[in-house]
């Protein structure tokens, strides 16, 4: 009897092993998925900072010629 406990513990073991590790598979391919979409919104993200930061400086050297102009007059 105490042999046919270890061998169903065993398969019992066994059978949480490869159901864990066929889970396991699943989850890397969709945490590789998730970091491709999180580095996609960083690099949006980047990039809309340089767009902002572009035209906050436009906008100061215009704002800055306004000056130089009135301070002419």
């Amino acid at each position: 009897m105490e042999w046919m406990q270890f061998a169903i513990f065993l398969i019992t073991v066994l059978g949480f092993f490869w159901a864990t590790r066929s889970d396991m598979n699943s989850y890397r391919a969709e945490a590789a998925a998730d970091r491709r979409d999180i580095l996609g919104l960083i690099r949006s993200i980047e990039q809309e900072m340089k767009d902002f930061h572009g035209r906050l400086e436009r906008q100061d050297a215009e704002f800055k010629a306004h000056l130089m102009h009135h301070h002419r007059e």
